[in-house]
């Protein structure tokens, strides 16, 4: 898998056959965010779970069928967490008035996310386009290729470069939970039961932990959620990193980048230099958006992005 800039994809893709795609998706997504900050930080996590299975094409986006098997959404990774779903249909329903069998949903979800970081971070970007939508959506292929949230840091390092990217961009993209709640289940093992020894995860900073538990009791019969960043919690900026230095990340996943040699490096100058990070970042997500896309007269162009034609 290969996540170099397609040259298949390019700036502008939609300029003369959808001059306003790119407008309606910013003023949906906006409107959307503007209600509710977490759908921002949702609809970048929806593209990074799309282009980590099968690639950028929308296959994320597909529902399962009756008496079929299941899709990638129905997976305990994805649902309920996933968000920004009806943003994407939404934008997809307005752009079908004006340019019917024109624009990929794939690419409604690349313009979303870069949009969603606009506003959440002011961290913009211009989206090479021209993704086609793929077929197949397999629950079965959502774990190989997802990271879970309790990686280790060379893990996480060996999942990305699967997906050809490199430590440094792992590290950068992950600034993303900068954004976004996370469910107690992901991380609780951390507060109750580390590594199996009924105690709590040395790494995590005490007053961090208690807020946590607070929040997270320790046989909780529900799943609440917290905010994956506790200082900026609806900003997309390089706090997370300060956050990571000072005991604060969230998932195991979090915390291994401050820990670990091979990316602590990392963390220190994302957390030192927020500009250049934010620079990273754009690039980062660009060229994950370029994970084995569909192009050309491959897949097709879904006329409801949850349903194949």
């Amino acid at each position: 898998m290969d996540a170099a800039v397609s040259s298949s994809l390019r700036v502008g893709f939609y300029r003369r056959s959808c001059p306003a795609a790119e407008s309606i998706i910013a003023r949906t997504v906006r409107r959307a965010v503007s209600q509710n900050p977490d759908i921002g930080a949702g609809l970048i996590r929806l593209h990074f779970h799309d282009c980590f299975v099968r690639g950028c094409d929308g296959s994320v986006l597909l529902k399962s069928l009756p008496g079929g098997p299941k899709a990638e959404r129905d997976h305990p990774a994805n649902n309920p967490g996933l968000r920004g779903f009806n943003v994407i249909s939404k934008a997809k329903r307005r752009i079908e008035r004006i340019c019917p069998n024109t624009v990929s949903c794939a690419d409604i979800l690349a313009f979303a996310a870069r949009d969603s970081s606009q506003i959440l971070g002011r961290i913009n970007y211009p989206v090479p386009a021209g993704r086609r939508d793929g077929l197949v959506s397999s629950f079965n292929e959502v774990t190989p290729n997802l990271p879970s949230p309790r990686l280790t840091a060379d893990q996480l390092i060996q999942n990305f470069a699967s997906k050809g990217l490199s430590a440094d961009e792992m590290v950068t993209l992950s600034g993303a939970h900068s954004i976004g709640r996370s469910r107690c289940s992901s991380f609780s093992d951390r507060l109750y039961n580390f590594n199996g020894t009924r105690a709590q995860d040395p790494s995590l900073d005490r007053n961090y932990a208690a807020t946590l538990k607070a929040t997270c009791p320790a046989n909780g019969g529900s799943d609440p959620t917290v905010a994956m960043d506790p200082a900026t919690p609806n900003r997309l900026d390089n706090t997370y990193y300060a956050e990571l230095r000072a005991g604060r990340g969230l998932l195991t996943t979090d915390q291994t980048l401050a820990e670990s040699p091979a990316t602590r490096g990392y963390v220190d100058m994302n957390a030192r230099f927020g500009v250049a990070w934010a620079g990273k970042f754009a690039r980062a997500m660009v060229k994950m958006g370029s994970i084995d896309v569909l192009t050309g007269n491959q897949g097709e162009i879904r006329r409801r992005c949850s349903m194949v034609n």
